[in-house]
């Protein structure tokens, strides 16, 4: 025989009420696996560009750095002992590889360390070759016997009396060495005061002159 229990659950309909509910479509699990995978596509791509832009970086700092050591380098002009042919403030691309295949040459513009200061870099014209008899005599420059035509200068060659090379005194320049003075004769720190530079020294040739735009090109050659 059967019996029915006496005992009854009693629900409070507030409780009910206040129990939270979470229904889950079936049609949105596609869509957020769809948005994960957008998610993942989006990091990947930055992930790449992130890379790709690192290495395009560190190639082009080590191509600056193989030009800038071996093949050229940019050297602003400092002071009035080049001019007319330089001013100060401008800015020249010195060639680094060319003299390593071949000797500097006359009427050169060459840039090298100071004797007195390596730290600094000096810009001058070559006047004399390994070898060459050098003469300066009222206001003139003379290699090897001849009077050197020198169109860019705006002032004659005059020496002062505590320069090495002396009034009408020719000089042969060493071997290994190289005789050089600025365009500016009468404001110009040169050979004629310390002598001639070591080859050693020779950092390159100024070839191109970028700054300032109204006076970009090559930097024209002389020779004598």
């Amino acid at each position: 025989m059967s019996e029915e229990s006496d005992f009854k659950v009693a629900v409070d309909a507030t409780v009910a009420e206040k129990v939270p509910s979470v229904v889950v479509s079936k049609s949105d699990i596609p869509s957020r696996i769809e948005s994960m995978g957008i998610l993942s596509r989006i990091v990947r791509t930055i992930t790449h560009f992130f890379f790709d832009t690192v290495e395009t970086l560190v190639v082009a700092l080590s191509i600056f750095v193989v030009v800038y050591l071996f093949v050229a380098q940019p050297h602003e002009v400092k002071g009035s002992s080049m001019e007319p042919s330089f001013y100060s403030n401008e800015y020249i691309l010195t060639d680094k590889l060319s003299y390593k295949f071949r000797s500097p040459e006359r009427g050169d513009v060459i840039v090298f360390k100071s004797p007195t200061n390596p730290d600094l870099d000096y810009i001058k014209r070559v006047i004399g070759l390994p070898g060459d008899k050098v003469k300066v005599e009222k206001g003139y420059v003379y290699v090897n016997g001849l009077e050197l035509q020198e169109p860019y200068l705006k002032d004659q060659t005059f020496l002062s009396p505590s320069n090495m090379l002396k009034e009408g005194v020719e000089i042969t320049v060493p071997e290994g060495f190289y005789f050089a003075m600025g365009d500016n004769r009468p404001n110009s720190s040169d050979s004629r005061e310390f002598g001639p530079i070591s080859g050693k020294s020779i950092v390159g040739r100024a070839i191109f002159r970028y700054w300032p735009i109204s006076e970009l090109g090559l930097v024209s050659h002389v020779t004598y």
